[in-house]
């Protein structure tokens, strides 16, 4: 009978290394309030080359966590903006804006609807987060995400995304798709 156990409790450790470090994990790092305030600032500051691509800083507007977004540019059917929120136009490519400084985010975002005119892409999920912060101020790169939308000529609209596409920490945006030349439709 030991027999057996022996060769059982052997067959299941096969292969099992002993571990070589004798720290336990305790979990994330309690924060350091003066490094967060730090990055906070450095995350609004601008860096020294500004390239003006026509979004303006000068009013954001403040949303929160929770608020669902929605937006269309004059002349948009109203039915396309209900299959739009319905998650019944897909999205062709999406982005992911969390944890970028707002220059940061704002020049990966001009790039990628750049990308996206180029590929003629009709709809793009952009995650800009809900980020919850702990200072009770309005998400940042979310607020200006919700602004910086509305001033660019290329967005028809956009409204929050259904859960299961992340809820009102994405949204969907439609585009205008220009047609390129030689193209046959």
């Amino acid at each position: 009978m030991q027999d057996d156990d022996s060769s059982l409790f052997q067959t299941a450790v096969h292969g099992v290394r002993p571990m070589t470090h004798d720290r336990a994990d305790m979990g994330k790092p309690k924060s350091d309030r003066q490094r967060l305030d730090a990055a906070r600032k450095a995350a609004t500051a601008r860096t020294g080359e500004v390239k003006i691509d026509g979004l303006s800083d000068q009013f954001v507007i403040d949303v929160g966590a929770e608020d669902e977004l929605h937006w269309a540019r004059d002349g948009v059917q109203d039915g396309q903006m209900r299959k739009l929120k319905a998650g019944q136009v897909a999205f062709e490519g999406s982005l992911d804006l969390h944890g970028m400084s707002v220059e940061k985010a704002r020049q990966v975002l001009w790039e990628f609807f750049d990308e996206a005119a180029r590929m003629e892409v009709r709809c793009v999920r952009i995650t800009h987060g809900k980020a919850a912060r702990m200072d009770g101020k309005r998400p940042l790169i979310k607020s200006h995400v919700n602004t910086w939308l509305r001033q660019h000529a290329q967005v028809l609209g956009f409204t929050s995304c259904l859960p299961r596409h992340g809820g009102t920490g994405a949204i969907y945006v439609l585009l205008k798709r220009t047609m390129l030349d030689g193209r046959d439709e």
